[in-house]
This record gives structure tokens, C-alpha cells and sequence, in this order.
């Protein structure tokens, strides 16, 4: 709902428009990969992994804001796991369909501490999906198995080149494989390369990106986790509008799980 508020200030044409922060969108690497699955190059996307698997300690949610609802928005899915994902949605495209699971299981928060989630796209490609904080080796992955080679990201809260693999399958030719490795002079991915894209767009006067309803589309899917998750249930896409107790809070009031109004001082000595 807060997104819909930030949609209604931007011009149809010409802006203004308003840019999401998702830097690892950015980057030498992810462009190429990105106009690799554009171009079908390495045959259709089939399987994909997406991770953001962290660890976060008893003094980190010791911090008064850290774990609520009300100040975080929601747990890792919301607030470590949302670039992974994002990511992943802009090389793979629009997703149709996902089932979750969410816990706690270390951590006295109000929120998640580890969801996974079964995610199938508008291509037909199939992914799973974990986002955790409770985890020692820490590290966030993306994979993607399609039908002439696999792609893999492997890196921790930013990539550049050297982060990236491009395995081909047997058959593929020496030539196109090797064209394939090619990512150019190295990019990494970061705010500041969002950034110089946003001042480019706002000189052309054209939409950024990351706007609009391409920006939408992460905040969309996070949403559609936490209700799978929480409601047992298969959620599409576009499901969740306005009048869905899941458009205006991650934890849709669900029991258990929305927060809890404390008890009033004569509610108590009663």
C-alpha cells in the first residue's frame, strides 16, 4: 500500500519518477548474464536457487527496532533476502505462482528469522528460495540450471566479475562458450552504478529503473511469500491488492504472527 502512495506521485510521462534502491541489479556482470537469458542464448532457464543465507547473533536483535514489524517491515525475507530476489526477478522475469514456509527458530523476534519458498515463473522455470539469519557460513547465491548451461553467483553483499560462472553443457561449442565468460571490463555492482544509470535516465527524461511497476515487483513476491507462509496457502501473482490484509503489512494480522497490543496497566491488576 505504501508503494501505491509513491506510484501515485510520479507523472505518467516525463516524470517525475521515483527509483528503488537495488543495486545488485547493477553491475557489468548481471547486465550480461541478464541479455544472456533475454537472448536465450544458453537455451530456456529451467531450475533456479536463490539465497541470502546470513548470520545475525542475540546482540544484533538485542537493538529495540530490530525483529518488529513496525520498524523492519519483516524479518530476512524483507530485509536481507530482498536483493537476492530482486535479482533474480530481473534476470528471470515476472514469477505466476509460490508456496512458503517461514519460522522462528532461534531468535524471540516479532518477525521471521528463516522462510523458504517454492516459486514457479511466468516461463515456466522452477526456483527455491531461503532467506536466513541463522546461519555461520554466510553467503548469498543465485543459480540458474538452463538448458545449455549453468549460470552462478556467488558472493556476499556485493559482486563484481570474478563472482559470476558460466558452465557450459556438454556439446556447446568451445567459440560460444568462451563468448559466453566474456563480461566485459569489470563493473561491480553498487549503489553508486545505480546511480549514474538514475542521473542518465533523469537526463533523458525517461523511467528509470527499478521504478514504477518494475520496481513493484519484488515488494509483490515478498508479499506473496509471507502469505503462502503464513496461510498455508498457494498464492498467484496479482492476487494481493487493495482490501488483502497482506497490501498494507507484511504479516497480514495472520495469527501468531501479526503483532501483539500490550496489555493495559488495569487490564493487568484486574
Amino acid at each position: 500500500a505504501d508503494y501505491d502512495a509513491v506510484e501515485a506521485e510520479e507523472g505518467k510521462d516525463g516524470g517525475p519518477y521515483a527509483s528503488i534502491v537495488f543495486q545488485h541489479r547493477f553491475g557489468s556482470a548481471s547486465r550480461h548474464v541478464r541479455r544472456l537469458l533475454a537472448e536465450k542464448a544458453m537455451g530456456r532457464p529451467l531450475v533456479a536457487h536463490c539465497q541470502t543465507t546470513w548470520y545475525r547473533d542475540t546482540a544484533y536483535y538485542a537493538v529495540p527496532w530490530r525483529g518488529r514489524w513496525a520498524t523492519e517491515g519483516g524479518g530476512p525475507a524483507m530485509g536481507h533476502g530482498i536483493h537476492q530476489m530482486d535479482l533474480l526477478l530481473d534476470l528471470l522475469g515476472p514469477w505466476s505462482e509460490v508456496r512458503a514456509m517461514a519460522g522462528r527458530l532461534v531468535h524471540d523476534v516479532e518477525t521471521e528469522d528463516v522462510s523458504t519458498a517454492l516459486i514457479r515463473f511466468e516461463n515456466g522455470a522452477m526456483a527455491t528460495v531461503v532467506n536466513s539469519v541463522l546461519s555461520p557460513d554466510e553467503v548469498s547465491r543465485i543459480r540458474i540450471d538452463c538448458e545449455r548451461a549453468t549460470v552462478e553467483l556467488t558472493h556476499l553483499y556485493g559482486h563484481s566479475n570474478a563472482n559470476w560462472r558460466i558452465t557450459p553443457a556438454p556439446g556447446v561449442p568451445g567459440d560460444e562458450a568462451a563468448a559466453w565468460q566474456d563480461f566485459g571490463a569489470d563493473v561491480p555492482s553498487s549503489h553508486l552504478e545505480q546511480l549514474r544509470e538514475l542521473v542518465a535516465s533523469m537526463r533523458a527524461g525517461e523511467r528509470p529503473r527499478s521504478s514504477g511497476a518494475d520496481g513493484r515487483t519484488s515488494l509483490e513476491l515478498i508479499a506473496a511469500i509471507y502469505k503462502a507462509a503464513f496461510t498455508d496457502t498457494t498464492v498467484k501473482a496479482g492476487e494481493i491488492g487493495p482490501g488483502d490484509p497482506f497490501h498494507t503489512a507484511m504479516h497480514g494480522g495472520a495469527p501468531g504472527w501479526a503483532p501483539v497490543a500490550p496489555v493495559a496497566a488495569e487490564e493487568v491488576s484486574a
